[in-house]
Protein backbone atom coordinates (compact mmCIF):
# COMPACT_ATOMS: atom_id res chain seq x y z
CA UNK A 1 0.00 0.00 0.00
CA UNK A 2 1.24 3.34 -0.49
CA UNK A 3 1.55 6.65 0.82
CA UNK A 4 -0.80 8.28 -2.05
CA UNK A 5 -4.07 5.26 -2.00
CA UNK A 6 -4.24 6.99 2.29
CA UNK A 7 -4.28 10.12 0.91
CA UNK A 8 -8.23 10.44 1.83
CA UNK A 9 -9.06 11.52 5.16
CA UNK A 10 -5.31 12.69 5.86
CA UNK A 11 -3.24 15.89 6.04
CA UNK A 12 0.53 15.24 4.94
CA UNK A 13 3.14 17.00 5.92
CA UNK A 14 6.49 16.19 5.84
CA UNK A 15 6.09 12.31 5.01
CA UNK A 16 3.48 12.43 8.19
CA UNK A 17 -0.10 11.69 8.05
CA UNK A 18 -2.63 13.68 10.23
CA UNK A 19 -6.36 14.06 10.43
CA UNK A 20 -7.21 16.14 8.07
CA UNK A 21 -10.30 17.31 9.88
CA UNK A 22 -7.78 18.44 12.71
CA UNK A 23 -4.59 19.65 10.98
CA UNK A 24 -3.71 22.30 8.53
CA UNK A 25 0.00 22.30 6.98
CA UNK A 26 0.65 26.07 8.32
CA UNK A 27 -0.68 24.94 11.58
CA UNK A 28 2.07 21.95 11.68
CA UNK A 29 4.90 23.96 10.37
CA UNK A 30 3.89 27.53 12.52
CA UNK A 31 4.06 25.22 15.59
CA UNK A 32 7.78 23.30 14.53
CA UNK A 33 9.22 26.81 13.51
CA UNK A 34 7.87 29.52 15.31
CA UNK A 35 6.50 28.74 18.43
CA UNK A 36 8.31 30.07 21.24
CA UNK A 37 8.70 27.36 24.17
CA UNK A 38 9.02 28.73 27.85
CA UNK A 39 11.19 27.43 30.38
CA UNK A 40 8.79 27.19 33.00
CA UNK A 41 6.27 25.32 30.45
CA UNK A 42 5.45 21.88 31.65
CA UNK A 43 4.73 19.47 27.91
CA UNK A 44 3.26 16.21 27.78
CA UNK A 45 4.14 14.45 24.17
CA UNK A 46 2.26 10.83 23.69
CA UNK A 47 1.79 8.65 20.61
CA UNK A 48 -2.16 8.55 20.47
CA UNK A 49 -3.96 6.30 22.75
CA UNK A 50 -1.15 5.88 25.36
CA UNK A 51 -2.92 7.54 28.19
CA UNK A 52 -2.30 11.54 27.41
CA UNK A 53 -5.82 12.45 28.91
CA UNK A 54 -5.07 10.71 32.11
CA UNK A 55 -1.90 12.72 32.34
CA UNK A 56 -3.41 15.99 31.83
CA UNK A 57 -5.72 15.02 34.26
CA UNK A 58 -2.59 13.85 37.14
CA UNK A 59 -1.12 17.01 35.95
CA UNK A 60 -4.17 19.75 36.64
CA UNK A 61 -4.66 17.63 39.79
CA UNK A 62 -1.22 18.11 40.71
CA UNK A 63 -0.87 21.66 40.21
CA UNK A 64 -4.03 22.16 42.01
CA UNK A 65 -3.06 19.82 45.38
CA UNK A 66 -6.33 17.47 44.27
CA UNK A 67 -8.68 20.04 44.03
CA UNK A 68 -11.26 18.97 41.35
CA UNK A 69 -12.78 22.31 41.09
CA UNK A 70 -10.79 23.11 37.69
CA UNK A 71 -10.64 19.93 35.92
CA UNK A 72 -14.15 19.39 36.02
CA UNK A 73 -15.12 23.05 35.21
CA UNK A 74 -12.57 23.90 32.19
CA UNK A 75 -12.21 21.34 28.77
CA UNK A 76 -8.96 19.44 28.47
CA UNK A 77 -8.12 21.26 25.74
CA UNK A 78 -8.75 24.67 27.35
CA UNK A 79 -6.32 23.39 30.31
CA UNK A 80 -3.89 21.86 28.21
CA UNK A 81 -3.77 23.28 24.67
CA UNK A 82 -2.71 21.50 21.60
CA UNK A 83 0.62 22.91 20.30
CA UNK A 84 -0.17 21.87 16.61
CA UNK A 85 -3.56 23.15 16.14
CA UNK A 86 -4.83 26.63 15.30
CA UNK A 87 -7.10 27.04 18.05
CA UNK A 88 -4.47 25.40 20.94
CA UNK A 89 -1.20 27.80 20.04
CA UNK A 90 -3.91 30.84 19.75
CA UNK A 91 -5.09 29.45 23.64
CA UNK A 92 -1.45 29.11 24.25
CA UNK A 93 0.03 32.59 22.77
CA UNK A 94 -3.04 34.78 24.49
CA UNK A 95 -3.10 33.07 28.11
CA UNK A 96 -2.78 35.70 30.59
CA UNK A 97 -2.39 33.58 33.54
CA UNK A 98 -3.15 29.67 34.90
CA UNK A 99 -0.25 27.15 34.56
CA UNK A 100 1.92 26.67 31.53
CA UNK A 101 0.39 23.19 30.38
CA UNK A 102 1.03 21.92 27.04
CA UNK A 103 -0.07 18.77 25.08
CA UNK A 104 1.19 17.09 21.73
CA UNK A 105 1.39 14.57 19.70
CA UNK A 106 3.89 15.80 17.44
CA UNK A 107 6.90 13.26 16.52
CA UNK A 108 10.50 14.46 17.72
CA UNK A 109 11.35 16.18 14.34
CA UNK A 110 8.52 18.41 13.98
CA UNK A 111 8.11 19.66 17.68
CA UNK A 112 8.78 23.04 18.45
CA UNK A 113 12.69 24.02 17.31
CA UNK A 114 12.66 26.27 20.19
CA UNK A 115 12.30 23.39 23.14
CA UNK A 116 15.54 22.13 22.71
CA UNK A 117 17.29 25.12 24.08
CA UNK A 118 14.78 25.75 26.89
CA UNK A 119 14.44 24.10 30.48
CA UNK A 120 10.84 23.55 30.04
CA UNK A 121 9.64 20.69 31.59
CA UNK A 122 8.33 17.67 29.34
CA UNK A 123 7.08 14.36 30.02
CA UNK A 124 6.40 11.39 27.34
CA UNK A 125 4.31 8.52 28.13
CA UNK A 126 4.51 5.34 26.23
CA UNK A 127 1.98 2.25 26.48
CA UNK A 128 2.86 -1.52 24.98
CA UNK A 129 1.95 -0.68 20.81
CA UNK A 130 -0.45 -3.92 20.88
CA UNK A 131 -2.48 -1.81 23.58
CA UNK A 132 -2.03 1.52 21.44
CA UNK A 133 -3.30 -0.55 18.08
CA UNK A 134 -6.25 -2.02 19.89
CA UNK A 135 -7.37 1.50 21.11
CA UNK A 136 -6.55 3.49 18.04
CA UNK A 137 -8.37 0.60 15.67
CA UNK A 138 -11.57 1.68 18.14
CA UNK A 139 -10.83 5.21 18.37
CA UNK A 140 -10.33 5.85 14.66
CA UNK A 141 -13.21 3.87 13.71
CA UNK A 142 -15.74 6.13 15.43
CA UNK A 143 -14.87 9.40 14.15
CA UNK A 144 -15.00 11.30 11.74
CA UNK A 145 -11.17 13.04 12.10
CA UNK A 146 -9.14 10.56 9.27
CA UNK A 147 -9.60 7.71 7.16
CA UNK A 148 -11.56 4.27 8.96
CA UNK A 149 -10.17 0.99 9.36
CA UNK A 150 -12.77 -1.16 7.19
CA UNK A 151 -11.34 -4.15 9.32
CA UNK A 152 -8.92 -4.92 12.28
CA UNK A 153 -7.16 -6.57 10.18
CA UNK A 154 -7.00 -3.50 7.58
CA UNK A 155 -5.73 -1.54 10.58
CA UNK A 156 -3.87 -4.06 11.69
CA UNK A 157 -1.32 -3.43 8.31
CA UNK A 158 -1.44 0.17 8.42
CA UNK A 159 -0.11 0.34 12.05
CA UNK A 160 2.65 -1.75 11.02
CA UNK A 161 3.49 0.56 8.19
CA UNK A 162 2.84 3.52 9.73
CA UNK A 163 0.47 4.53 7.83
CA UNK A 164 -1.76 5.99 11.09
CA UNK A 165 -2.67 9.65 12.42
CA UNK A 166 0.78 10.58 13.48
CA UNK A 167 3.21 8.33 11.74
CA UNK A 168 4.56 5.06 13.21
CA UNK A 169 4.58 4.44 16.74
CA UNK A 170 7.93 2.43 16.43
CA UNK A 171 9.52 5.70 14.91
CA UNK A 172 7.88 8.48 17.16
CA UNK A 173 9.10 6.44 20.32
CA UNK A 174 12.33 5.84 18.53
CA UNK A 175 12.55 9.53 18.69
CA UNK A 176 11.41 10.61 21.32
CA UNK A 177 13.38 7.58 23.55
CA UNK A 178 16.72 9.38 22.08
CA UNK A 179 15.85 12.67 24.38
CA UNK A 180 15.37 10.39 27.89
CA UNK A 181 18.98 11.18 29.45
CA UNK A 182 18.25 14.64 29.39
CA UNK A 183 16.95 16.59 32.84
CA UNK A 184 14.34 17.61 31.50
CA UNK A 185 12.60 15.13 30.26
CA UNK A 186 10.68 12.11 31.84
CA UNK A 187 9.32 9.22 30.26
CA UNK A 188 7.21 7.07 32.05
CA UNK A 189 5.31 3.57 30.53
CA UNK A 190 1.24 3.84 31.30
CA UNK A 191 1.33 0.28 32.33
CA UNK A 192 3.96 1.07 35.43
CA UNK A 193 1.08 4.14 36.14
CA UNK A 194 -1.98 1.65 35.72
CA UNK A 195 0.34 -0.69 38.52
CA UNK A 196 0.88 1.64 41.00
CA UNK A 197 -0.57 5.58 40.48
CA UNK A 198 0.65 6.75 43.96
CA UNK A 199 4.73 5.58 42.85
CA UNK A 200 3.88 7.58 39.41
CA UNK A 201 2.28 10.80 40.73
CA UNK A 202 5.23 10.47 43.55
CA UNK A 203 7.72 10.42 40.30
CA UNK A 204 6.20 13.54 38.63
CA UNK A 205 5.81 15.59 41.68
CA UNK A 206 9.67 15.30 41.94
CA UNK A 207 10.66 16.03 38.74
CA UNK A 208 8.41 18.85 38.25
CA UNK A 209 9.67 20.15 42.41
CA UNK A 210 6.14 20.26 43.27
CA UNK A 211 5.72 18.59 46.59
CA UNK A 212 2.53 17.55 47.85
CA UNK A 213 0.80 16.92 51.37
CA UNK A 214 -0.39 13.25 51.78
CA UNK A 215 -3.73 14.03 51.68
CA UNK A 216 -3.24 16.17 48.61
CA UNK A 217 -1.55 12.96 46.86
CA UNK A 218 -4.79 11.25 48.14
CA UNK A 219 -7.10 13.19 46.05
CA UNK A 220 -4.80 13.54 42.92
CA UNK A 221 -5.29 9.26 42.90
CA UNK A 222 -8.91 9.74 43.64
CA UNK A 223 -9.80 12.44 40.88
CA UNK A 224 -7.80 10.95 38.57
CA UNK A 225 -8.69 7.44 38.55
CA UNK A 226 -9.91 5.94 35.49
CA UNK A 227 -13.36 6.14 37.18
CA UNK A 228 -13.61 9.66 37.62
CA UNK A 229 -11.72 10.35 34.19
CA UNK A 230 -14.70 8.88 32.62
CA UNK A 231 -16.99 10.87 34.23
CA UNK A 232 -15.87 13.85 34.16
CA UNK A 233 -17.26 15.71 31.13
CA UNK A 234 -14.64 18.29 30.56
CA UNK A 235 -12.08 15.04 30.60
CA UNK A 236 -13.99 12.92 28.34
CA UNK A 237 -14.63 14.88 25.01
CA UNK A 238 -18.44 14.32 25.45
CA UNK A 239 -18.71 18.25 24.25
CA UNK A 240 -16.54 17.65 21.29
CA UNK A 241 -18.28 18.62 18.09
CA UNK A 242 -21.04 16.01 17.04
CA UNK A 243 -20.30 15.84 13.36
CA UNK A 244 -16.72 14.94 14.11
CA UNK A 245 -17.95 11.55 15.71
CA UNK A 246 -19.87 8.88 15.50
CA UNK A 247 -22.94 8.05 18.56
CA UNK A 248 -20.89 5.54 20.53
CA UNK A 249 -17.78 7.81 20.44
CA UNK A 250 -15.94 8.25 24.24
CA UNK A 251 -12.77 9.24 24.43
CA UNK A 252 -11.95 6.73 27.22
CA UNK A 253 -12.73 2.99 26.02
CA UNK A 254 -11.25 0.39 28.69
CA UNK A 255 -8.07 2.15 30.05
CA UNK A 256 -6.98 -1.89 30.43
CA UNK A 257 -3.22 -3.49 29.90
CA UNK A 258 -3.43 -5.95 27.66
CA UNK A 259 -6.45 -6.10 25.98
CA UNK A 260 -4.76 -6.77 22.80
CA UNK A 261 -4.78 -10.94 23.92
CA UNK A 262 -8.07 -10.33 23.29
CA UNK A 263 -7.80 -9.50 19.61
CA UNK A 264 -4.27 -10.47 18.44
CA UNK A 265 -4.07 -14.19 16.04
CA UNK A 266 -1.03 -15.55 17.06
CA UNK A 267 0.17 -14.76 13.00
CA UNK A 268 -0.37 -11.30 13.88
CA UNK A 269 1.35 -11.68 17.37
CA UNK A 270 4.16 -13.03 15.93
CA UNK A 271 4.08 -10.63 12.69
CA UNK A 272 4.26 -7.94 15.37
CA UNK A 273 7.27 -9.04 17.45
CA UNK A 274 9.08 -9.42 14.61
CA UNK A 275 8.68 -5.93 13.50
CA UNK A 276 9.18 -4.56 17.46
CA UNK A 277 12.18 -6.49 17.39
CA UNK A 278 13.70 -5.18 14.16
CA UNK A 279 12.42 -1.70 14.55
CA UNK A 280 13.35 -1.25 18.34
CA UNK A 281 16.86 -3.30 17.93
CA UNK A 282 19.33 -1.28 20.59
CA UNK A 283 16.76 -0.01 22.96
CA UNK A 284 17.28 -1.25 26.49
CA UNK A 285 14.28 -4.03 27.06
CA UNK A 286 13.74 -2.18 30.38
CA UNK A 287 12.42 0.30 28.50
CA UNK A 288 9.63 -1.87 27.61
CA UNK A 289 8.00 -3.31 30.96
CA UNK A 290 4.83 -4.95 29.85
CA UNK A 291 3.96 -8.35 28.87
Amino acid sequence: MQGSEMAEGYMWYAGIPFPAQLYKPEDIRAAHEQFVVKDEDIIMVTYPKSGTHWLIEILCLILTKGDPKWVRSVNTYDRSPWIETESGNTTIVNRKEGPPLISSHLPIQLFPKSFFTSKAKLIYVIRNPKDVLISGYYFWRSTNLAKKPESLEQYFEWFLRGHVPYWSWFDHVRGWLSWREKENVLVLCYEEMRKDPRKSVEKICRFLGKALEPGELNLVLENSSFQALKENKMSNFSSVAKELVLNDFKITRKGITGDWKNHFTPAQTQAFEETFREKMAGLPPELFPWD
